[in-house]
């Protein structure tokens, strides 16, 4: 899908030079991705202490064989 931004082409520049791209596509894909990791990984640690755990949970009897 095209799809034309205006970004700060300083930045880009930036990006591309320490994450070793060759493209601006590269740069901005990878940062994507990252930036979306980054925010998984927020929303799962906001989750400790809000799940309950069963100490007498059997994971082991769960298991299919």
């Amino acid at each position: 899908m095209a799809t034309n931004l205006a970004l700060d082409d300083e930045l880009i520049s930036q990006a591309q030079k320490v994450g070793h791209h060759k493209t601006k596509k590269d740069a901005v894909t990878t940062a994507l991705k990252e930036y979306i990791a980054q925010k998984k990984q927020i929303e799962i640690i906001e989750l400790f202490g809000k799940i309950d755990f069963d100490k007498d949970y059997d994971y082991k009897k769960a298991r299919t064989r």
